[in-house]
Order: structure tokens, then sequence, then C-alpha cells
């Protein structure tokens, strides 16, 4: 059954926005994602630290506070996460104990019960202080939870595990092939070392894997042939894997990357009217970019190099010579910077972001390209440039002008 009670619906719902919604649209959201990301570096540093010896002599009640304080908070964080599980999208179909039970069941809801597992040991009074550690250094996986690129990376060794298992597989095999080459070649001479076949394994993989820590080595001339082989067989053995993950996560990287500018370009709506064919192309032309709130994105008496369609936020655009200047303020939908790269001239004009903005950056040098592929969009913004021109002394974005002046709207 699941909890109908509305007060308890939105506080649950607020829960889940705060710990586990992307935008973090609840109030603190933000707050508590930084701070837990803070105690994890801080539960980690301790971990390490206490292990040596003077450290842990002058710092450990120090390194007994950070973990007593780590262990109430991520025992309080999975409770939490595992009451609004109910709320994730893909558990919404299943019932109460169904969406939790598939949270603790998920990888995510197996890290974060690892970094609790040290206070149920605690709890229960027994447990090797090494196998403490090792589970309390597993906490590095909960920036899983906040690192994009980690998940990513996670996602990618998932999606080819396939192709990696395989190369475990030839790797082995390799493995085998040259150890017992090994022991044929050497094993009369060297019995300590390649007596056996086992034995002879230890210098087959150190040497595939093209560490070679030089405890074991061929004398004979066979022996040394077979070395020669084993170490060519190791570099490529080496490549096989890395070359499958690289080529994967560089693809998973140019998804997420295309998505993400996709919707952004889409959401413009000078770009509206655009086939998905067009808004393929006008892609290859814009790059994407995030500026956080209060960051200057152009300045007054700069080159100016690019325009600017704002896809999300607004912007504050401060007009005239510093200490006489006004200001404006545009949203998404409206562009910026234009006239300067029509005109060739440096920026007239200092942009300012209000709040977290979501930007789609057209170089000058592909403006040309814009125009032959979109000529209406050209025609368009300079409409806007000419009409902006003429109400008011050059500047570089909008005015104090009618809203429709500014609106971008094809």
């Amino acid at each position: 059954m699941r909890d109908r009670s509305p007060p308890m619906a939105k506080i649950r719902q607020y829960l889940y926005e705060a710990l586990e919604a992307p935008s973090h649209r609840a109030l603190g959201g933000l707050a508590i994602g930084r701070f837990l990301a803070v105690l994890i570096v801080a539960s980690l540093a301790s971990t390490v630290f206490e292990t040596v010896p003077h450290l842990k002599e002058r710092f450990g009640r120090v390194f007994d506070a950070i973990e007593a304080l780590s262990l109430v908070v991520f025992s309080v964080e999975y409770c939490l996460r595992l009451w609004v599980a109910p709320e994730h999208v893909p558990y919404r179909h299943l019932s109460a104990y169904g969406a939790r039970r598939a949270f603790v069941l998920s990888p995510q809801g197996i890290v974060d019960l690892v970094a609790i597992v040290p206070f149920c040991i605690a709890l229960a009074g027994w447990g090797d202080l090494r196998i403490l550690i090792v589970l309390r250094i597993l906490r590095v996986l909960k920036f899983t939870r906040y690192s994009s690129g980690m998940r990513a990376l996670l996602d990618v060794l998932w999606g080819e595990r396939r192709a990696l298992v395989g190369c475990l597989a030839i790797l082995t095999c390799a493995t085998l092939v040259s150890a017992s080459a090994m022991h044929i070649v050497e094993g009369a001479v060297q019995p300590e070392k390649f007596g056996t076949i086992p034995d002879a394994m230890w210098w087959s993989i150190v040497t595939l894997s093209t560490i070679g820590y030089g405890d074991v080595v061929p004398v004979t001339g066979p022996g040394r042939a077979v070395a020669a082989v084993t170490i060519i067989a190791g570099l490529i053995m080496i490549a096989l894997p890395v070359g499958i993950v690289a080529t994967a996560f560089s693809e998973a990287i140019h998804r997420r990357d295309f998505i993400v500018t996709w919707s952004m370009v889409a959401r413009v709506p000078l770009f509206s009217h655009l086939t998905a064919g067009d808004i393929a192309h006008i892609m290859q032309l814009l790059r994407a970019q995030r500026v956080e709130a209060g960051s200057i994105i152009v300045r007054r008496g700069e080159p100016a190099h690019s325009m600017y369609f704002i896809a999300e936020g607004e912007v504050e655009i401060r007009l005239g010579p510093h200490g006489k200047s006004r200001s404006v303020r545009l949203g998404a939908g409206n562009f910026f910077g234009e006239r300067a790269i029509l005109k060739k001239t440096d920026r007239s004009s200092t942009v300012i972001s209000v709040s977290p903005v979501k930007l789609l950056v057209l170089e000058a040098s592909d403006f040309t390209s814009l125009i032959v592929r979109e000529p209406t969009i050209a025609e368009h913004i300079n409409k806007v440039a000419i009409g902006r021109g003429a109400n008011r002394p050059p500047i570089e974005s909008g005015d104090t002008e009618p809203a429709s002046e500014y609106d971008t709207t094809s």
C-alpha cells in the first residue's frame, strides 16, 4: 500500500526532490547535495589519515567525530531515500513495498547501504578493523550519485560488459598458453620459478599486463623468444579493453551532449520552425554553454567573437559607460551580441547572468554558414538588430522598448 496521507505525501515528494531530483527544485536540495558530498570527502580523508600513527594520536578525536557524524548522516539519508523510493519514476508502477525493495537491490541502494555497514557492525559489537577500513573507503562509490562523469563511466562498463568479459577470456587463454610454453622451455632450468604451470602463470600475468616486475626472467634463448611474443601479446591485450571503454565513453558523452544541445535549440523560439534535419545542422554550428548566476558573459570593450541565444534563464544587459549605465533584462528565447559581430566592433555593453543560464553560442565565423543555410533566421536577426539600433544608441542587446521588439519568434 502507498502512503496516501496528503501531508505525508507532500513531505515525501519534497524530500524526493531534495535528495533525488536532478533539478534540485526543492528548497535546500542543492545545499543538501553539497553537504553530503563534502561529508563523503571528509569521511574518506579521516579514514585514510587515521592509519598514520602520529596523526591518529594527535587528531584521533576529530577523526572519531567525523566518523560518528558520517554514520549518523548516512544512516538518516539511507532511511529517507528508502522512504521516498515510491516517488522514483521507474518505481511508480510498483507498490510502496515493491518500490523500496527495488531501491534496496539497486546499485545506488547497495552503495548507500555499504556506507552505513560499519555502523551496523559496531552495533553488533564485532568486526575486524581492516574490514571496517575497507568498507569505509567504499564510500567513495557514493560520488557516483553526484558525478555525471562517474555515472557515465559505470554505465559504459555495464553496457560493454560482454565485450570486456570477452577480453578477460582472451587474456586468460593467453596467460595459460604463455605460462605453459615458459614451463616447457624454462622449467628444467629454473624449477623454483617455472617448475609448474601455476608458478609460471605469475610471470605470464605480470608480463601480459606490461608491468614487468623483473623478479622472474627467462635465461635461455627459447625462453626469451617466448617472453618476446608474450610482451607483444600483452600490448594487444591491454589496448583492447582500453580502446573499447574509451570509444564507448566518448560515444556516451557525445550522446549526452547531443541530447542536451538538441533540447536547448528546440527551446529557442527562433529555431522552433526548423525540421529535425535543420536542427541537426544548426547544432553543428552552436555550442552549448552553462553560466552560473552573477557571472559576466561579455564585457564592454572586449572584441566580439560570437552572439548568444538564451535557452534558459535570464541575463541583465548593462548599457552605456560605467556609472552612467541603465540595464535591461532578457529571458529565455531572446538573443544578444548580434550587432557587434554584424558590424565587427567591440562589445558596447556588459552582460551578466541574473540566474543560472543555459546559452547557445554562435561564433562569428559560423554566422555565414547560418545565413546560407537559414536565410529567414538571418533576416530576423538583422531585423531585430536594425530595430534595436534605430530606437536607441548602439548597444549589444535588448532595451526598455516594448517586449515585442525583443521577441525572437520567427
